[in-house]
């Protein structure tokens, strides 16, 4: 089966769906026989458009492989995603890398920046590999907006821990994707360097209208989001509006108490 972008004719963009993640009885498992694991069991998920939403759960709960999934970086077994209205599931790994490139952002806890590469340069490699033209105003732009326009020929070396992860955050906005995934973008950060990291993703949603998906194991972290869905065993186990860090950690405290079928 081929991607397909659902209301837009073949090969165009009609624009940014309502609804910008949709995962519908998604499952995964790794090894087979008697040492399968099941990292999701029959996942469904919606999330809207413009949304800052964190995942998280206890080591195993499946979260990471949640984002991997709905960003198009494994393939569930079972169920589909659609990100932006494009259903990934079926589409060959040419298909989904272009999606990727021209839709999808990432930041990681590890950077993935190139050493050999500056600041500027490491920011535009997305849209380099992607074949599209690159704006030098608006990568000094969004580099400014980052507290980085006086790092442009930096390289990563040269930079503290969370300037590179300012860097990583610069490189998934310059593109302009409609989701942001993050997967614990401030694991490796001291305090005030997660909370400027933090407060970026929050501005890329406020002021940007960009979606943003953070898995998190940290409460703090996760009340910067606009709702927190919680997994364990593979499954949603609910979801929390307005979250806090106090009702946060409550809620970690008590999950697997009770799962729901779908948020």
């Amino acid at each position: 089966m081929t991607m397909v972008r659902t209301g837009a004719r073949h090969g165009q963009d009609a624009g940014p769906a309502a609804e910008a993640l949709r995962l519908v009885a998604v499952g995964k498992t790794y090894g087979s026989d008697g040492n399968a694991v099941t990292a999701l069991d029959g996942v469904t998920l919606g999330l809207a458009r413009g949304t800052f939403t964190a995942v998280m759960g206890p080591s195993g709960s499946g979260k990471s492989t949640l984002l991997r999934c709905a960003a198009g970086l494994e393939r569930p077994d079972t169920g589909a995603v659609r990100v932006d209205g494009t259903e990934l599931t079926g589409g060959t790994e040419t298909e989904l890398t272009r999606f990727r490139r021209g839709r999808v952002g990432f930041v990681f806890q590890e950077y993935n920046l190139l050493e050999t590469l500056t600041v500027a340069q490491n920011t535009v490699l997305p849209l380099k590999l992607a074949g599209r033209r690159v704006d030098r105003r608006r990568v000094r732009e969004v580099l400014g907006s980052v507290g980085l326009g006086d790092r442009l020929g930096h390289r990563p070396a040269q930079l503290s821990g969370g300037q590179r992860q300012r860097v990583a955050i610069a490189r998934a906005l310059v593109a302009e994707p409609r989701v942001i995934f993050a997967d614990e973008p401030t694991g490796a950060l001291d305090t005030r360097s997660a909370r400027q990291v933090l407060g970026l993703l929050q501005g890329a949603v406020r002021s940007h209208g960009r979606t943003v998906v953070m898995v998190t194991h940290d409460p703090v972290a996760a009340s910067y989001a606009d709702s927190v869905v919680f997994l364990a065993d593979g499954r949603l186990a609910g979801r929390m509006d307005a979250p806090t860090p106090e009702a946060v950690a409550e809620r970690l405290a008590h999950l697997g108490d009770d799962t729901t079928a779908g948020v």
